[in-house]
């Protein structure tokens, strides 16, 4: 276009090329000199343009529609990162004003109301224009709150607990032994839970959870549903943000699916009852507005590893073990680890997971015991470190991590090959966590040990990685070792289970690596929640509580799916 003397490229006043996006014909000329890679070009339905919600700036994301509140339910927001959940979050909230994709001169309030004229949102949004809406928001970046609060945590939570219920939510959420420290030195478990109770602790209409799960093992995802369902329960607006699908199903009333491409677009779709929202987020398809936002559905297989025993080499055996540090002691039942067979790790907080993982990958030796391994081990901190300071490819390089067909395989799987020029420092928390699973499988060893691979990554790439370390491990012949909260991923991946149990910081057991079905079935025994398999894609779900299905399996015992038909 810019040979033919239209300005379709031109450089603006910051230094930075604008796209008239009038202009652009999309021949993608721009996206291949960019050497950035910093151009994305999408053509997108004419009818879109008269919903647009938000726009950030020339170029920028963009927002189309928005989520629809409910008096009394938990509405939830599903889909990959940076489709503008959280921003659709802010606008709801009243802490971001929706310009309608005019960012030079935005609309007043009059002329939003016009575009949600005869919707179930105007009345909603005249509440926020007017001030009257009063909202809590229990915001994503939980990391923030100590730049903000300098005090301790009793102190916050009573600061601003206006509904006098702040005892009762300490106990809720078991955070009695986190409030008398510094919000600063807070884990990040605690500091999310104490975010959760000053959300609830405020008198307001709506409360917004953005990611309340994060950082808390299953028992305290638990305790934080119950919180946010009583408030619902009040008759309040409650939505929710989750990547935890097993958690947002459990919470959720209703779902809104949003999809597009991260950073370039978001879509709000229609609201649905919370398992059809869910499995349409699964199967890619929008049947109502005849909508496919996937090439590929994901699918759950309704056989478990249980249906093949593993008759093969043991790569490591370890007799009972004993490790012990000052105030905490943990104890390992004696197991062993086979090729082929993946070992899932399910307990609470603070009870030796890490540890363990650490004993058998040799960063720690154990006071009592020992561990007999014939093979090497490649093993994923819990927590990552972002300092290198070159790009990934860089990284991968100077790591050692030559090329093999397989290694390209799992660059591609995992989305690895899309940021081989970005800069490791700048990468998000989901990207990092991608690169460090990459990173830890293309090591050569026969036991990968990955100590909570989901964190940071949205729902779509955690079932991704499930089963791509999942194929991984059982066609070249390896083991695999996977400390995670997300059951569904457990549930994915595993062939047997250790349930770490105990006091959190004081004393934890474990048991040897035990059958999926039995380990599943004592481990949501004592959440006293139970599973069932829905009927159309197979996929795990929670019974809700006291549910006529809920209590049947309660009576014979069977907390671990009851037959997808029976449903």
């Amino acid at each position: 276009m810019n040979l033919t003397d239209e300005e379709c490229i031109v450089l603006g006043d910051n230094a930075k090329a604008v796209i008239s996006e009038e202009l652009c014909t999309g021949c993608g000329i721009c996206i291949k000199k960019c050497p950035f890679e910093a151009i994305t070009i999408l053509n997108l339905a004419e009818e879109l343009k008269q919903e647009r919600v938000h726009q950030y700036g020339m170029n920028t994301f963009r927002l189309y529609r928005l989520p629809i509140p409910k008096k009394g339910e938990v509405v939830g927001m599903v889909g990959k990162n940076g489709v503008g959940k959280t921003t659709a979050l802010k606008i709801l909230s009243g802490n971001l004003k929706p310009n309608l994709g005019r960012w030079e001169n935005p609309p007043d309030w009059n002329e939003i109301m016009d575009l949600f004229q005869g919707t179930e949102l105007k009345a909603y949004l005249e509440s926020v224009a007017s001030g009257e809406l009063k909202v809590s928001l229990k915001p994503q970046a939980i990391y923030q709150i100590p730049n903000a609060w300098k005090g301790d945590g009793k102190s916050l939570i009573k600061r601003y607990d206006e509904r006098s219920v702040s005892d009762e939510l300490i106990e809720m959420l078991n955070i009695e032994d986190s409030l008398e420290k510094e919000v600063g030195s807070l884990s990040g478990g605690e500091l999310q839970r104490l975010a959760v109770a000053v959300t609830a602790a405020r008198e307001a209409d709506f409360y917004l959870f953005d990611e309340p799960s994060s950082y808390n093992d299953v028992y305290q995802r638990l305790a934080v549903s119950k919180v946010i369902r009583s408030l619902a329960e009040s008759g309040k607006y409650v939505m929710l943000v989750e990547h935890d699908l097993t958690f947002l199903d459990y919470m959720s009333d209703y779902i809104h699916v949003i999809y597009g491409d991260s950073g370039v677009y978001g879509i709000v779709s229609g609201i649905f009852p919370a398992r059809v929202g869910i499995n349409i987020l699964l199967d890619g398809y929008i049947p109502t507005e005849n909508v496919r936002f996937r090439d590929v559905p994901l699918v759950f297989s309704e056989t478990t590893s249980d249906d093949v025993l593993l008759e093969t080499p043991v790569v490591a055996q370890y007799s009972d073990i004993e490790k012990r540090y000052k105030g905490f002691k943990l104890n390992i039942g004696s197991g062993s680890l086979k090729m082929g067979e993946i070992v899932g790790i399910l307990g609470a907080n603070a009870l030796g997971k890490t540890t363990f993982m650490k004993v058998i990958a040799g960063l720690e030796k154990p006071d009592d015991g020992e561990v007999s391994l014939k093979a090497k081990v490649s093993y994923k901190p819990q927590y990552l470190s972002s300092e290198y300071d070159g790009s990934v490819s860089e990284f991968l390089g100077s790591s050692g991590l030559g090329y093999s067909e397989e290694k390209s395989q799992l660059m591609s799987s995992l989305g690895i090959s899309k940021l081989m020029d970005k800069i490791v420092g700048e990468l998000s928390g989901g990207e990092l966590q991608k690169l460090a699973v990459a990173s830890c499988l293309m090591r050569d060893a026969e036991v990968y040990a990955l100590d909570e691979p989901s964190a940071f990554i949205d729902i779509e790439d955690r079932i991704v990685i499930g089963r791509c370390i999942q194929r991984f491990v059982r066609a070249y012949g390896k083991s695999a070792l996977i400390i995670d909260h997300d059951m569904q991923l457990i549930d994915i991946v595993s062939d047997s289970i250790m349930i770490f149990s105990g006091k959190a910081g004081t004393q934890g057991f474990s048991s040897p690596p035990i059958n999926k079905s039995k380990a599943m079935n004592l481990f949501l025994k004592d959440l006293e929640i139970t599973y069932r398999r829905d009927y159309e894609t197979g996929r795990p779900r929670v019974n809700k509580v006291g549910s006529k299905l809920d209590r049947e399996q309660k009576e014979i015992g069977s907390y671990y799916y009851i037959s997808a038909h029976q449903e």
